[in-house]
């Protein structure tokens, strides 16, 4: 039996638009949502969870198609997987648990989440850190300039079924590969064992390898042209924001610093921390990443 990587946390399954989310939720204080990125689930948070917990009440849900959370059929021009749809289910959750303003973390695609959330419903978010992403409207413009390797950003969002297809006849080495490449070692041994499981768990399984290619595809779609429009239209993040960024990863990606990328997008007056290592920062470097967002959250 795995083993409980968020011991003394209640779990939740929670009814919304997208079936059932699942959640772990701990810790007494103002409410703090952590939403993961691919291709992982909640476990992401395991190494800073019970310290943010301290002083805040966490909720670490898996995003839709992802984890232990249903995963719904793909409707019409990927929307069911877009970031905005996902943002509802953020909503739905922490509304369920008795939180109405929150503040967030997100990493990776769970970040995308995050901003598009603040951008959505600013109201809601009080405060909002992202965890190694530049916005998803910058990152496709880099890769179509050539500043930045397409990789698995264009696989995954090519039309069905032909990313599903390769993926599908040997899941878990595809998978396993993309955190390799990403982490600051090369290797998968920065992983928990269990946090490990649950991720293979998660990506070895058709319907949920669908999910994980309709996310990319709706960040190559409905999320870049949500992006361009509020662009367009000079809308910015209004909560205090703040990016945590990987020397090893983040700052390779592209010529331009990951804060001027926000800072001349959405979020002018962001702040941030940059921090050693791979992308996955909440577990190589979980001391580095939980100061940074200690500090700003309080």
């Amino acid at each position: 039996m795995t083993r409980d990587l968020f011991p003394g946390f209640d779990s939740h399954w929670i009814d919304t638009e997208a079936g059932r989310i699942f959640a772990r939720a701990g810790g007494e204080g103002p409410p703090l949502l952590l939403l993961h990125g691919f291709p992982q689930t909640h476990a992401a948070w395991h190494r800073i969870a019970p310290a943010l917990a301290r002083t805040h009440r966490v909720v670490c849900p898996d995003l839709r198609g992802y984890g232990w959370s249903s995963v719904p059929r793909d409707g019409e021009g990927h929307e069911t997987y877009s970031k905005r749809a996902m943002g509802r289910d953020a909503v739905a959750v922490m509304e369920a648990l008795g939180h109405v303003h929150f503040g967030i973390v997100g990493h990776d695609r769970g970040g995308r989440v995050a901003y598009r959330l603040a951008l959505d419903e600013p109201g809601r978010i009080e405060r909002l850190a992202l965890l190694d992403i530049v916005p998803t409207l910058v990152a496709w413009e880099r890769i179509e300039a050539g500043l930045q390797p397409a990789a698995h950003w264009d696989f995954l969002s090519r039309p069905a079924p032909l990313p599903e297809e390769e993926i599908g006849r040997d899941p878990l080495p595809y998978f396993e590969g993309l955190m390799r490449k990403w982490s600051g070692k090369g290797e998968l041994d920065i992983f928990d064992p269990a946090a490990l499981e649950s991720y293979r768990q998660s990506c070895n399984e058709p319907n949920r390898i669908h999910a994980f290619c309709e996310d990319y595809r709706a960040g190559r779609t409905l999320d870049r042209e949500q992006d361009a429009r509020d662009l367009a239209a000079g809308r910015t993040i209004a909560c205090p924001s703040f990016l945590v960024w990987s020397r090893g990863y983040l700052e390779k990606a592209g010529a331009e610093a990951p804060l001027e990328s926000w800072r001349r997008t959405f979020a002018p007056r962001i702040d941030g921390a940059s921090v050693d290592g791979g992308h996955f920062l909440a577990e190589e470097r979980p001391d580095e990443t939980l100061a940074a967002l200690q500090r700003f959250f309080g």
